[in-house]
């Protein structure tokens, strides 16, 4: 489950990254529950 949250991850953190902000995966949790943390600043 990490490793396709991950993937997922990979996909949109370009799209955060051009507006100055980034993604972190934290924990995917055993029932599901994914924790992230956005950093930077992201415009819009």
């Amino acid at each position: 489950m990490k490793e396709k949250v991950q993937e997922v991850i990979q996909k949109v953190r370009p799209f955060l990254q051009r507006d100055g902000g980034d993604v972190e995966l934290v924990d995917v949790a055993p029932d599901g529950v994914v924790k992230v943390r956005l950093k930077g600043a992201c415009g819009g």
